[in-house]
């Protein structure tokens, strides 16, 4: 079922998948006036991960005055200290907060989930962890912030969409481009047809996953480096992996097939995203992917749509970006431009009968309107999954270098035990799925 605007979804998934689990919220103008948010009012959060990425999403959701940040968990004891820092030192510095005790941490994530007290958590570890952490939280009763790309393989996204509709939880995937305006700008235009019809879309991000080759270097008596592997095959550690806290680079985990899906995952999960939203294929993918013909490439995969549209990774220029080509003309979007061919496309104005997509403008305060209202949030379960799952097509189709035939609705390739094998993978002995 496509849901055409914010109103309409929050309406059917009252009346169907969310009356579980609701908070009892006492409303803040009871008990205060404008700007106090009662104890009773507030949302409180708990982390998963507290490496590089942790900042934004603690500094975007710790200022919301519904949000209190409880507790921490990293296998670094180091990233945990700081992160406990970062939160006492605010709260301590906030008028309305005196009574907040402090940010409670652990080495391991499920006792975390043991605390009664959390209403959500955000998990924000590498990718290989998402699916068993997620589906751990929502298995506890927890609504769940999971940063993008949703899972690491095809079998662990649907794995977690199921967990979270048995569990009537909500669950936002970090794929913030949906919450910024000229994203949505883009795709409203591209699906009321001012560009014409749809024959092609490019999109721009880095090359597909890679196996590890990494050397062994001496492990650092911070970091418990057996957890941080988990239930992925047994390596030794190298701080390309999880780099020291003085590091403040992007952690390159992400190039590596065990453990995320090289830039094609990392940043595909926002512009392959843009380009499904746009194309109206939120709930749905592609029939056919068909690898370039060079062997070692790291472009040219083909994503072919049941009705002949096709979704090419294609380096056309202008950086991670995504191109809409149509009949009447192109329109391109990133993080730094939105413009289009004629340019007269970008600077029209919606009609009032065209289709408006759902309206975020941020992408945090969202996710705490969806617990409170126990509604799909802009970035739903479902769709980080079907995003997650064009990433994971790329990265199979570069591997195999043959043509796929997919059946979105299945989730299975077609008359491929090959391919379909590589839809999940093996966890290390004592890691499973809920």
């Amino acid at each position: 079922m496509t849901m055409n605007n914010k109103t309409d979804r929050r309406d059917f998934i009252k009346k169907t998948l969310f009356t579980a689990g609701a908070l009892t919220i006492v409303p803040r103008h009871v008990l205060g006036g404008p700007g106090f948010t009662a104890p009773s009012d507030k949302i409180s959060f708990g982390y998963i991960g507290t490496g590089k990425q942790i900042r934004t999403l603690l500094d975007n959701f710790i200022k919301l005055p519904e949000v209190k940040v409880l507790a921490a968990a990293d296998v670094d004891s180091k990233k945990l200290a700081r992160f406990k820092g970062w939160v006492e030192t605010y709260y301590s510095e906030d008028s309305l907060q005196k009574k907040y005790k402090c940010c409670d941490t652990y080495g391991d994530y499920r006792e975390l989930l043991g605390r009664k007290d959390i209403d959500a958590v955000v998990v924000a570890t590498p990718d290989h962890w998402h699916a068993i952490q997620s589906i751990d939280a929502l298995n506890a009763g927890k609504d769940v912030y999971c940063e993008k790309p949703l899972a690491h393989t095809i079998e662990e996204g649907r794995a977690i969409v199921n967990a979270t509709r048995n569990n009537g939880r909500v669950l936002q995937t970090g794929s913030m481009q949906r919450s910024w305006r000229d994203f949505r700008k883009a795709c409203e235009l591209v699906r009321n047809g001012y560009i014409g019809e749809i024959s092609k879309v490019l999109v721009n991000v880095g090359g597909p996953g890679l196996f590890c080759d990494l050397p062994e270097q001496p492990q650092p008596g911070y970091l418990d480096w057996n957890a941080w592997v988990g239930p992925a095959v047994w390596r030794p550690y190298n701080a390309v992996l999880s780099p020291p806290i003085e590091d403040d680079g992007w952690p390159m985990w992400r190039n590596y097939m065990a453990y995320g899906g090289g830039i094609l995952a990392d940043w595909g999960a926002h512009m392959f995203d843009i380009a499904q939203w746009g194309l109206g294929m939120d709930d749905s993918g592609p029939v056919r992917i068909i690898p370039p013909a060079e062997r070692l490439a790291k472009w040219g995969v083909t994503f072919v749509y049941a009705n002949g549209v096709e979704m090419v990774h294609e380096d056309f220029g202008r950086g991670y970006a995504v191109r809409f080509i149509g009949s009447e003309g192109t329109l391109d979007v990133s993080r730094s431009f939105l413009d289009s061919n004629p340019e007269n496309i970008v600077t029209a104005a919606l009609a009032a009968t065209d289709v408006r997509l759902y309206h975020s403008d941020n992408h945090y305060k969202d996710f705490t309107d969806s617990i409170r209202d126990r509604t799909q949030p802009v970035a739903d379960v479902e769709i980080g999954h079907r995003s997650a799952t064009i990433c994971s097509l790329g990265n199979i189709a570069y591997h195999l270098a043959r043509p796929l035939e997919w059946d979105p609705e299945m989730e299975q390739f077609k008359d491929d035990a090959v391919a379909n094998r590589l839809r999940s993978k093996a966890y290390r002995e004592g890691y499973k799925l809920g």
